[in-house]
């Protein structure tokens, strides 16, 4: 079944305190646009959570939200963040036979009624969150469940008050890993007294000084430190640009990428600097990272992925629009489409986007002979010398695809009329195997040494 909603998070995040009621709020958006959205919520918990309301109906292409609240608890969970014995099902189903507004018990009633109505199911899974269990999780040395807490509520730690931050720091300066994760979470320099030892915020997650740059967002010293190389990971193989990407500091990121920081560096997790902006929908650091040629369909190592599937799944759709121009770029140079082509390269679409076979949109503009087309990808920056998987450049594919004219137009352009594919072929052997007597002759008058003299 299609899906029919769009649900604000896919996680619900507990801010929990002891002895005290906590309330966090759904929302919920229609994706019908002909019947109302009939909704029903589920917990595995019953004696532990209220529902309100907990069920509904939503109008066509409109919104609404639902409030989960856990009763007094005198314990603390069992296990944090993630609370594996909680879970939350949202079922939701096109309406048209129900009015648009309707008593609970009649929708109770219609999502009963036999035989079952077809519906689009939502898993919803507990995390447990707050200060209050990240001050417990410090005091008991859990990184685990620290990291855990500060990766699902990235606002917590900058935002904690002067007091709660000091004493948070006092205590974690007892686990150096811990105090480190806090100090890239966020936690304000500022707050602890006397400086921070370089040793507590290095040595824990493996930092070099440019780590420590990037991630305080010193884009002046990280233009001083990357004259020694921009590479270096920590112990979870993050580079200096994934930690600029991944906390939003564009100018640092920007600094590191004009300095070759590698844009398509991955992470132990598989996650690129392009994945992590684009999981925090982060769309100008997306624009950026796109223009530098970085790739959104690289897939991370647990889910394996892309760049564009984390925005979709995090409902950042105008991320995922961004991304997807790199494929419709891609789309209107193969078809010599110049209207859509120029329009998507003006708004900053990605002109390097590649296939999974390496091809660019330059490489198979050039094989269809729309030379038009390769001009224009050339006037706005794209690379003659960008190879596929295969090593093919673009002069490669065009001198295959016969045409003499798109040929002319990228040696013109600067292309290499030597370069090698990964067997050793040229521009000018592919001719010669081709038998284009006059691509041939034009590749000659242009340099070219003399072709193999066997298949590659």
């Amino acid at each position: 079944m299609d899906k029919l909603v769009q649900v604000s998070d896919q996680e619900i995040l507990i801010d929990f305190s002891l002895g005290c009621k906590c309330r966090t709020t759904i929302r919920l958006k229609s994706l019908i646009s002909t019947a109302p959205l009939a909704f029903k919520v589920q917990t595995s918990s019953p004696h532990k959570f209220l529902v309100n309301p907990p069920t509904g109906l939503v109008p066509p292409l409109s919104s609404a939200s639902f409030q989960i609240v856990l009763k007094p608890q005198p314990h603390l969970p069992s296990s944090f963040p993630r609370s594996p014995s909680d879970r939350f099902l949202l079922k939701t189903a096109a309406a048209p036979d129900l009015p648009d507004s309707t008593h609970s018990d009649l929708v109770n009633h219609w999502f009963a009624s036999f035989p079952p109505r077809p519906t689009h199911d939502v898993k919803l899974k507990v995390y447990f969150v707050g200060p209050f269990l990240l001050a417990h999780a410090v005091a008991a040395g859990d990184f685990e469940a620290v990291r855990g807490i500060v990766k699902r509520q990235r606002s917590l730690v900058p935002e904690l008050p002067l007091r709660e931050a000091e004493s948070l720091y006092r205590v974690a300066a007892q686990h150096p890993d811990i105090a480190g994760l806090l100090l890239e979470a966020g936690l304000r320099i500022d707050v602890v007294r006397g400086g921070v030892s370089d040793d507590v915020r290095w040595a824990a997650k493996g930092w070099a000084g440019l780590h420590v740059a990037a991630a305080f967002d010193r884009a002046e010293e990280v233009e001083q430190l990357v004259k020694d190389g921009v590479e270096c990971r920590d112990k979870e193989g993050r580079t200096p640009l994934l930690l600029a990407a991944g906390k939003g500091h564009l100018r640092t990121a920007k600094v590191l990428v004009a300095a070759g920081a590698n844009v398509d560096a991955r992470s132990k997790d598989g996650r690129t600097a392009l994945y992590r902006a684009a999981a925090v929908g982060d769309r100008p650091m997306v624009e950026m990272l796109l223009r530098a040629g970085a790739d959104p369909t690289i897939g991370d190592v647990d889910h394996c992925r892309s760049a564009i599937g984390v925005a979709r799944d995090k409902g950042h759709m105008d991320i995922v629009k961004v991304l997807e121009q790199g494929e419709a770029v891609l789309h209107a140079a193969r078809r010599g489409e110049l209207e859509v082509l120029e329009s998507l390269l003006e708004k900053g679409a990605n002109m390097n986007f590649c296939d999974q076979y390496g091809l660019t949109a330059l490489h198979v503009a050039a094989i269809k002979g729309n030379k038009d087309a390769v001009m224009m990808l050339v006037e706005f920056g794209a690379s003659v010398e960008w190879q596929d998987a295969e090593g093919h450049t673009p002069l490669h594919l065009a001198v295959e695809g016969g045409s003499f004219e798109t040929v002319e137009v990228l040696i013109c352009r600067g292309a290499n009329v030597n370069a090698t594919t990964t067997k050793g072929a040229t521009p000018l052997y592919i001719s010669k195997l081709m038998e284009y007597e006059d691509i041939t002759k034009l590749l000659l008058d242009k340099g070219a040494a003399a072709p193999l003299n066997q298949l590659p």
